[in-house]
């Protein structure tokens, strides 16, 4: 589309297709500058290419990650190791970056602003030498456990808060509980805190100069209008709290890109819910419209794919909250057409008109927008865990698979993996080393005992990380939109808020039932291999014509997810095992640690750490993928057979066990198939579902993506629990997309 003219005016719509039109060409800057990104895809773009270096990193999953590094920023350091610790360093870092941040202002968007870096990539070392947990490594490095120590945000904040406040109102709170709580801590904390506010308001300030500068010589009434307008509200906001549905908007973004920039944050929560009191009063007094509401959410949503929940229950009665607004938001997504993260929420009293146009709207655009919420299922197993019924209800989608009280509980979610497959190859090493006579009965309870070492290991790391990651890298950003931090001088990470449930997830649950399985059937019952036979073949991963023999009778077992199969109790076997251990008792120091089965895109970088595996599996290839069968379990009925094996293998405890489907594009969007994939959905949540991730797709197109990225640069899929642009996964990931399709 051809920009303006000084006397065009363009509608609202195709003001949208514009952002879209720029979100894309920023993107496809992003592929060439550092290639694939495996991540959210966040909005963020770089400075030119000279202000820029590329580093590399690797995440805590093993996943490698590239990203930009500014080279015109260079953090202080406080420490001999040359990183940054504590509270008051990482406020002062951080306020440092923000300060310096180019503006960004799009004449074309209602919003300003924009982020090109993040904070994460300037930490290194990322942990404290001197905080020590070598009598942890030992045990961690041996199951390969993804222990949580260290880890960052993954809770979610109440944004309410800084909508009500300000950031004046929360520079005064500060104020004042910094005259109460006077110890060496909280007088630390403060510090940071502070920094951090003075950050934000001069990253708001430098934006209103921008866009007022911007105004002077912009020619189109239109534009004019809108830079002088974005000038005026950041003015505002550079301490008065928001009072429009715009300026609530406004206000969100930089909190949101500020979480973004500080630690790749990107929970949000009730944003229906959060914004209708402002959507209400500004259509009482006749200044929004519908068609500008969703223009200004869509200047939301394409600076930022942030994770957020429409619809689902919240007062005692569990009433629903979806609103004009929960359907304004999918309206805003099936215009812009990016990766997005919306959860619509399904239970017994959501309104079922969501789900359906949640549904039409997964037909139509082919983005993997939306995802389906069981939140009836996730309330009820929260209060599994002792949690009153109401606080169930409360906790919302915040993250990938994870749901999370606002403001009030720290968990790391998704932070934490027990790699089942690790456990079981330890096991199975033990008993064929140690045992002259091994049999699947003793494997069993080797692998059990090895998973409760796991579990105790994990618990005392996470005691480790609670005592120590305030002295390392505090929640300073979601600490000022959460309840407790700033009045006690605690950092969320430091017991600050009212609750710590750690969710602990475990992964490769079909890779290790199919194992079980296949040991059971093709050695100890069938007698077609010893055990030491069994062993030489992992051990060499298959080789030879007789190994790969070997390798598909073993293959090709009943497998998990084909209905009432051995692979199938050995996965209820399994999910419930580590469901107890998890569940059972506190971490020594007390706190909750919360099950759930899910393994994000880590499964692929977890078999990097296992050798072949008695189900067919080769060394280092790809675990299975949370708690879904493994593709080509079934030749039949299969999207049916998955929603039940998965209902099946619930924690149930208040996390998730996320379904993930992928549909044929051969459905035709007509009313009919429309209500089978709806009954589809409501027959897994029945059935104890928490959470669905659904493509529709179309094979070719996406083989035809696979194969060469530039052919189709806009394609959007939901990976796990995140959506991107299919082109901009590297080729191990769009490979498991592409396995979940064609099966």
């Amino acid at each position: 589309m051809r920009a303006n003219t000084t006397s065009e005016q363009l509608s609202f719509r195709q003001r949208i297709d514009l952002l879209r039109e720029a979100k894309m060409k920023q993107t496809q800057e992003k592929w060439r500058t550092i290639g694939s990104m495996d991540l959210d895809d966040q909005a963020i773009i770089y400075p030119p290419a000279e202000e820029l270096d590329v580093v590399e990193t690797v995440s805590a999953s093993g996943i490698v990650i590239r990203d930009g590094l500014w080279k015109k920023y260079r953090p202080q350091s406080n420490h001999p190791s040359g990183g940054f610790f504590g509270a008051r360093a990482s406020g002062e870092n951080f306020r440092r970056l923000l300060e310096m941040h180019h503006p960004y202002i799009d004449a074309n968007s209602s919003l300003a602003g924009a982020y090109y870096t993040n904070f994460m990539t300037y930490r290194d070392p990322h942990w404290n030498p001197d905080l020590d947990y070598s009598h942890l490594k030992p045990d961690q490095e041996k199951y390969q456990l993804d222990h949580g120590i260290g880890a960052v945000q993954h809770l979610c904040q109440d944004i309410s808060i800084g909508l009500e406040l300000g950031w004046g109102g929360l520079w005064d709170k500060i104020q004042h509980f910094k005259s109460v709580n006077l110890d060496d801590e909280a007088r630390e904390f403060y510090a940071g805190l502070e920094q951090v506010i003075h950050g934000f308001q001069t990253w708001v300030r430098n934006h209103a100069e921008a866009a007022a500068q911007m105004a002077e010589t912009e020619d189109n009434f239109q534009r004019k209008q809108n830079l002088l307008e974005i000038a005026r509200i950041n003015t505002k906001l550079i301490t008065d709290p928001p009072e429009t549905f715009r300026e609530a908007l406004q206000w969100m973004l930089w909190f949101q890109m500020g979480a973004r920039m500080y630690n790749s944050s990107g929970s949000l929560g009730r944003i229906d819910l959060i914004l209708w009191p402002y959507y209400e009063k500004d259509k009482q007094r006749g200044i929004l419209s519908d068609e500008e509401a969703v223009y200004h959410l869509a200047s939301f949503f394409v600076r930022d794919s942030c994770y957020v929940q429409l619809g689902g229950p919240q007062t005692a009665d569990g009433a629903d909250t979806t609103n004009a607004l929960s359907y304004l938001v999918l309206d805003t997504m099936h215009q812009l057409k990016v990766p997005a993260n919306i959860g619509v929420a399904v239970g017994e009293k959501v309104d079922p008109a969501l789900l359906k146009r949640g549904v039409e709207l997964i037909f139509e655009d082919q983005l993997g927008i939306p995802k389906f919420l069981g939140v009836d299922n996730t309330a009820r197993g929260f209060t599994k865990m002792g949690f009153d019924p109401d606080l169930g209800r409360q906790r919302i989608y915040a993250g990938c698979h994870w749901v999370a009280l606002p403001g009030r509980e720290y968990s790391i979610n998704d932070c934490i993996k027990i790699n089942l497959a690790k456990v079981f190859e330890v096991a199975f090493d033990d008993v064929t080393a140690h045992d002259s006579t091994p049999d699947v009965a003793k494997l069993w309870a080797i692998f059990e005992s090895h998973l409760k070492r796991n579990v105790t290991v994990l618990a005392d790391s996470l005691d480790f990380h609670v005592r120590n990651m305030w002295r390392v890298f505090p929640e300073l950003v979601v600490d000022l939109l959460s309840h407790g931090p700033i009045e006690k001088g605690r950092d969320a990470s430091h017991c600050g808020v009212d609750f710590v449930n750690f969710g602990a997830d475990a992964t490769a649950l079909a890779t290790v039932a199919d194992s079980f399985a296949a040991v059971e059937l093709r050695v100890d019952r069938e007698k077609r291999l010893t055990w030491m036979e069994l062993a030489a073949l992992l051990k060499n991963d298959w080789a030879g014509p007789e190994g790969e023999r070997a390798r598909r009778m073993m293959q090709t077992i009943p497998r998990y997810g084909g209905g009432d199969t051995r692979a199938d109790k050995y996965a209820d076997k399994i999910a419930t095992l580590f469901t107890k251990l998890i569940s059972e008792k506190p971490t020594p120091d007390g706190h909750t640690m919360i099950p759930g089965l899910f393994s994000w895109a880590a499964h692929v970088a977890m078999g990097q750490a296992v050798g072949a595996t008695p189900n067919g599996r080769h060394t280092h290839e790809p675990l299975s993928h949370g708690p879904n069968p493994d593709p080509g379990f079934a030749k039949d009925g299969a999207p049916t057979a998955l929603a039940t094996s998965v209902a099946r293998v619930q924690p149930g405890m208040g996390n998730t066990a996320p379904l993930q489907i992928e549909l044929d594009y051969g459905f035709s969007n007509t009313p009919e198939d429309v209500a089978k994939v709806m009954q589809l959905i409501r027959t897994h949540f029945d059935l104890g579902g928490t959470q669905i991730n659904m493509n529709i797709v179309d094979k070719k197109k996406l083989l035809e993506a696979h194969a060469d990225p530039s052919r189709h640069p806009d394609l959007v899929v939901r990976v796990t629990g995140f959506s991107a642009y299919f082109s901009s996964l590297s080729p191990e990931f769009r490979q498991m997309v592409v396995d979940r399709v064609v099966g």
